[in-house]
């Protein structure tokens, strides 16, 4: 059921700009009444003068949001402190503060992997606070979120729980140098035998034989190629996008990747299409930038804006860096393509994650946390991201790609540079072609492991079956420490 805004709480959301009518359209419908006393129109006060504090992942939509909270502060009376931080310090500062029941970050950055899998149980369950009266429910519902965005990045095991709201939506594709492939196009096309456009329908080998090409045959940049293959996090998601091409995976288990699974069985890499995906991951590494080694998607994006390299698989949301003149030299120039396809399919890793609340926070700190969710996912709000000067994040919500501002916005110039990215993103949201790594609740250890041995594979210390056989066993032992640890009695260490 809707709430119904009272006029002084039009007037507030209006007058806020950030929440606005979007909020509105979520309370709009309908009556309701809330406690203590409080009116429908001003549930969004009721916790006014609390303080929250929201860690996340450094990433473009946090930003945005962190340089506009007065929109949210004027709406309700609440401090917001947000801290940013690298991927695998929030981890850590996640696990921290969930280990220690203090919840003091009442407004966790999700991860679907690496933080809602393992620690899921520590989180709210969102739908409770969506069917409160006495709060404002989602936007639009939560049918408005992408579908394949909600499981993966919403829920764990089952479509009942809701444990986080969709927030962000990284996606990987191939972002090229449309300049250098307009000038030298039918040359390559000459030379390989094939036309060399970026498209879904160009192969991975092809991309190779691409990538060489540029190594050879011109000077304008360095290399053809460079990829995010440093030991860490940002290699597991490279490696992936051929893995899955190739018809490998981690897992076999039906909805590993979307709902996530406390039991996927035994792990998959040792089987012939996920050893054939690594010797070619690693023969194409060994023609790609040197400095791949190094790189995680930070370092590979500015190597490609400073004209380094000619292409490169990277994290869609990189276009709004890729746009500005202040920060790249090759504004214009830059093409986007959904991710090559190998002999068995198209897969483009998809990064996204939810924010949550953690239900070790003060249960009145949980329900001024659900407005900050509410708000921070509302259509507006993502409308504003996109926008950003500091931000430039990507919408999680299919209404908002209907929006005559938004469509305009998809073709140059630009005011949402991400935008541009659009008919690349969506075709590898589609489930045949979205990359969703397993959700699981070792994922953190099996996520070292596979990066641990591919890193080995690229130097030379190990064969590509004999670092696929290592990681396999490894996430099998994974795997079965914490199935073991679920089965021991509460209480027992």
């Amino acid at each position: 059921m809707r709430r119904r805004v009272s006029r002084r709480g039009f007037l507030k959301m209006t007058g806020a700009g950030l929440a606005g009518a979007a909020v509105l359209g979520a309370a709009g419908c309908g009556g309701g009444s809330a406690t203590s006393g409080s009116s429908s129109g001003d549930m969004w006060e009721q916790f006014a003068g609390t303080t929250l504090n929201f860690v996340s992942e450094n990433t473009s939509p946090t930003s945005a949001i962190a340089a506009n909270l007065n929109g949210f502060k004027e709406l309700t009376g609440i401090n917001v402190n947000v801290l940013q931080l690298e991927l695998g310090a929030l981890v850590q500062k996640v696990a921290l503060d969930i280990g220690s029941g203090e919840g003091a970050y009442q407004v966790v950055y999700a991860d679907p992997y690496q933080i809602m899998a393992p620690y899921h149980e520590a989180l709210a369950d969102l739908t409770e606070f969506n069917a409160d009266e006495n709060l404002p429910s989602i936007p639009k519902g939560v049918d408005d979120f992408i579908p394949t965005q909600l499981a993966a990045a919403g829920r764990f095991e089952n479509e009942e729980n809701l444990y986080a709201l969709p927030y962000d939506c990284p996606t990987m594709i191939w972002m090229y140098r449309k300049d250098l492939f307009d000038k030298y196009g039918d040359q390559m096309s000459q030379d390989l035998g094939f036309d060399p456009t970026p498209s879904p329908s160009v192969t991975w080998e092809q991309y190779f034989q691409i990538a060489n090409w540029f190594n050879e045959n011109q000077d304008e940049v360095p290399y053809g190629t460079g990829h995010q293959a440093r030991q860490y996090d940002s290699l597991m998601c490279d490696f992936s996008n051929i893995l899955w091409s190739y018809g490998g995976d981690y897992f076999n288990s039906k909805g590993v990747g979307s709902l996530g699974s406390a039991d996927p069985g035994p792990c998959t890499l040792d089987e012939p299409e996920a050893l054939e995906a690594a010797a070619f991951y690693k023969k194409l590494v060994s023609i790609a930038h040197p400095g791949s080694v190094s790189w995680d998607w930070n370092a590979t994006d500015e190597a490609f804006r400073t004209g380094q390299i000619a292409m490169a698989p990277n994290w869609h949301e990189f276009a709004a860096v890729d746009q500005d003149p202040a920060e790249s030299t090759i504004v214009g120039k830059i093409g986007y393509s959904p991710l090559p396809k190998g002999p068995v399919r198209n897969a483009n890793m998809w990064g996204g994650t939810g924010v949550g609340i953690n239900g070790a926070s003060p249960i009145d700190e949980q329900r001024a946390a659900w407005l900050f969710l509410v708000w921070a996912t509302s259509p507006e709000t993502m409308l504003m991201g996109m926008k950003s000067d500091v931000g430039g994040g990507t919408p999680t919500r299919g209404s908002l790609y209907e929006l005559p501002e938004v469509k305009k916005a998809m073709e140059p110039p630009s005011n949402m540079p991400n935008l541009l990215t659009y008919d690349a993103v969506s075709e590898a949201w589609k489930p045949e072609n979205i990359g969703l790594r397993p959700k699981i609740q070792s994922w953190n250890e099996c996520d070292t492991a596979l990066y641990t041995e591919v890193s080995k594979m690229l130097a030379g210390l190990k064969s590509p079956e004999e670092a696929m056989t290592t990681a396999k066993q490894y996430f099998d032992d994974a795997q079965t420490r914490v199935e073991n640890l679920a089965a021991r009695p509460r209480g027992v260490a």
